[in-house]
């Protein structure tokens, strides 16, 4: 997915220790140009700017309007992990890969170097609703090539809720998509008025992106769209469902990004310059993105937004 803000801020991101579980409220951002629907931001925004590798969360949906149409963009530095509830997104890139992401099924792509995709919900799509995440790339590993994995973790039945995790390992169950950092990402769904204790890894950061329901999360409580953080050194994580219907979230997590990066629009680089290259590249149609073929929207592909008129300049987490 597509950053289309039409004046992306630029992040300079790094870890910082937190003491409770924080509650990191979504901003609303449309996405998509004139057949737009509103997604909400979790990550980044200016009191945490990572959770883990994780560097960019949206939520969407249940959508009933116009749908997704994303024309072609391009990626450095990062991959991005496509996740839905409900619905199906025809997914093109500069790979050649022509793939569906539909609900409980994970879509992975390494941007690495650099690759360009195209994003549109499909006429079998009446809502459309899921999640779009990003995650950075280490510095030894972001330019690496260009890659696509799909996986469909089976439903692992716990007492009082279902766990499906599509990265990293959680309650005996692990994913083989492959990562460049330790990471966690799996969906859980708690049963009406449930508690269930996961053990997790002290070593990770965690945040709990609530979907549906009323969650509380280590004793505080998230409403949808709602991100909750927990810093490392806990050993397990306790959430409770406080309604009288499912409640569905998903959990991220992984060990304190060490690096600063540099965010701004669709890119991760290290460097002012390297974002301005970038941007000049994908707007002179570089064989670094490569091309998508056989998308049928319009525009061709997205354009760049301007650079700031000023240097763009480093941003932390408080």
């Amino acid at each position: 997915m597509s950053n289309t803000d039409p004046a992306p801020g630029e992040h300079h991101c790094r870890p910082t220790p937190g003491t409770t579980p924080e509650v990191l409220h979504a901003r609303a951002v449309p996405l998509g140009g004139p057949r737009a629907i509103r997604v909400h931001r979790t990550l980044p925004q200016r009191t945490r700017s990572l959770i883990g590798a994780w560097c960019f969360a949206d939520h969407y949906g249940p959508e009933r309007a116009l749908g997704m149409d994303v024309a072609p963009h391009p990626h450095t530095g990062l991959q991005t992990v496509s996740w839905l509830f409900e619905g199906e997104i025809e997914h093109r890139d500069s790979l050649g890969t022509h793939a569906l992401v539909r609900p409980g099924e994970v879509n992975l792509m390494t941007g690495g170097a650099g690759i360009c995709h195209s994003e549109t919900s499909t006429a079998a799509s009446p809502v459309l609703h899921g999640v779009q995440l990003w995650v950075a790339l280490p510095d030894a590993d972001r330019h690496t090539a260009r890659a696509f994995e799909h996986f469909a973790p089976e439903p692992v039945e716990l007492p009082g809720a279902s766990l499906r995790v599509f990265l990293g390992n959680l309650a005996g169950t692990a994913s083989p998509v492959r990562t460049f950092t330790p990471l966690l990402g799996a969906e859980l769904t708690l049963a009406p008025h449930s508690r269930r204790t996961l053990d997790i890894d002290p070593a990770f950061e965690h945040g709990v992106l609530l979907d549906t329901g009323r969650v509380a999360v280590a004793g505080t409580d998230l409403a949808p769209t709602d991100l909750g953080y927990i810093c490392p050194g806990r050993t397990t994580l306790d959430l409770t469902n406080r309604t009288d219907a499912p409640a569905r979230m998903l959990l991220l997590g992984g060990p304190p990004f060490p690096e600063p990066i540099l965010m701004w629009w669709n890119f991760v680089a290290r460097t002012h310059e390297e974002i301005a290259s970038y941007r000049a590249e994908w707007e002179a149609g570089s064989a670094r993105f490569g091309q998508v073929t056989g998308y049928p929207g319009t525009p061709a592909r997205l354009p760049a937004p301007p650079i700031p008129p000023v240097r763009i300049k480093p941003r932390h987490n408080p």
